[in-house]
């Protein structure tokens, strides 16, 4: 079995060394050889090397159970869902609602109809920032009160506020200036720490009496850091502001449960975990849900429609508009088997090991300056990073050539990219099939970086 080594084992006279000092401290059960064995993609080579995939938080590959379910699905079972009462159509039907409730099941989440299947986590983020100043109570005929009359809730204008942060993805800032824009309300932001954490200092400041809703990162793409919840959400609740978390690197790397967490509504994407593209999930609570407008309009998400009105289905129905992502959501409902088969904190602690050794040995590399926390407490497996007088876009051209696969660029968040003073970063991240060999892949990649542009 490859093995990931305990935070600081490997080093010698203060330099990580690579293949050297690897004890398994992986959990029980947790077998890493057998992961990559249904990885198909992760025998590739690159450039006549062996590759090294870090780059997981842009997308994560797909393991053969994934694969092979949604091949079935195609061959066997293609039809529309809720449309038909052939039996290809139900076949597909039921495989779609089953892989709603494994998704349910997956957050913990306390009924299937409080997720919702959206095409990204972007579009999720998006259905929610609609929904203020645009809410009736219930949208429709469902509500039980007339369609204009609007839930305090979602009610927003000129003296409301939205509360975001400095450390997130530009799917999670653009739609909320784009509502500000719209309605006048303010938009504030947490700002961040040097040591790449938020700064909770001003929360009573910033969350307050006028704060409509909380929208913010669980874990960054950018600088990898986990953040914590209670104190704001229990500071939102005394306000009576929503809150929001963007969970699509959360999701995939560690247990998320939507009723300890305490909050309004989660969003995440497939195809950071282990599932195909063209898939997100909107969880909310089911009451909010509700009072929310549809979004789009179309098949499928209505009640009755005449030419004077139409009225609107429950959700999650009232937000799935048209032919839905029917393979990608059975794709889904595999990836979520696949990964509660290795147990989500097993996958945990094998990422936390792995960053621990990264971390170490990324230190080691002279000119090489971490942006994020540089301890493996309280955060992810995702870790950018700057090397004097290098382009990030230069830094990921030579580790390629060495087979080694990291994002370079601002990682749509360009606002914390400046917060830090640097136009672009590279990014190794790290999944549950990666390797300590690969971490070494890369420390020696960048060895020959910084001979190539010495």
């Amino acid at each position: 079995m490859v093995t990931t080594p305990a935070p600081g084992v490997a080093r010698a006279a203060g330099r990580a060394v690579p293949g050297r000092n690897r004890p398994s401290h992986d959990m029980p059960g947790f077998d890493l050889a057998k992961i990559r064995e249904d990885f198909p993609i992760l025998t590739r080579q690159i450039n006549g090397r062996p590759m090294a995939y870090l780059d997981s938080a842009n997308t994560s590959q797909k393991p053969r159970q994934v694969l092979d379910v949604m091949r079935e699905h195609y061959e066997r079972h293609n039809a529309n869902v809720a449309r038909a009462v052939h039996t290809l159509g139900t076949e597909a039907t039921q495989a779609y609602d089953a892989a709603r409730a494994k998704v349910a099941a997956f957050i913990a989440a306390s009924r299937p109809d409080e997720v919702v299947f959206t095409k990204n986590a972007s579009e999720a983020i998006n259905l929610v920032a609609y929904a203020f100043s645009n809410a009736t109570t219930g949208g429709g005929a469902l509500s039980g009160a007339p369609s204009h009359a609007m839930d305090d809730r979602f009610r927003l204008g000129p003296g409301d506020e939205v509360v975001i942060s400095e450390m997130e993805h530009h799917s999670n800032i653009v739609p909320w200036q784009l509502l500000c824009e719209r309605t006048g309300a303010t938009l504030r932001w947490f700002g961040l720490t040097d040591e790449g954490r938020i700064d909770w200092s001003q929360l009573d400041d910033l969350v307050n009496e006028r704060t409509k809703i909380v929208s913010y990162v669980l874990v960054s793409n950018i600088l990898g850091t986990v953040n914590p919840t209670k104190a704001l959400v229990e500071r939102a609740r005394q306000v009576g502001a929503l809150v929001m978390l963007d969970c699509s690197q959360a999701v995939p790397h560690m247990p998320v449960d939507v009723a300890e967490l305490d909050v309004d509504f989660i969003c995440f994407t497939g195809h950071k975990m282990c599932g195909p593209t063209g898939i997100g999930v909107l969880w909310g609570r089911h009451e909010l849900l509700r009072a929310m407008p549809p979004f789009l309009g179309g098949g499928s998400m209505i009640e009755t429609v005449t030419m004077q009105k139409s009225t609107f289905a429950a959700p999650p129905e009232k937000f799935e508009a048209g032919t839905p992502p029917i393979a990608q959501a059975v794709g889904l409902g595999a990836a979520v088997d696949y990964l509660s088969s290795v147990e989500m904190e097993a996958i945990r602690w094998h990422e936390k090991l792995l960053t621990a050794y990264a971390l170490d040995a990324l230190e080691t590399v002279p000119g090489l300056r971490i942006i994020g926390p540089r301890v493996p407490i309280g955060r992810s497996g995702t870790i950018s990073f700057v090397m004097d007088g290098i382009h990030p876009h230069d830094v990921g051209q030579v580790l390629d050539a060495e087979g080694v696969e990291v994002r370079v660029g601002h990682h749509c968040a360009r606002p914390t990219c400046l917060r830090y003073g640097v136009p672009a970063t590279t990014r190794a991240s790290f999944y549950l099939y990666n390797t300590t060999e690969e971490v070494d892949a890369l420390a020696q990649g960048l060895e020959r970086v910084r001979k190539v542009f010495a």
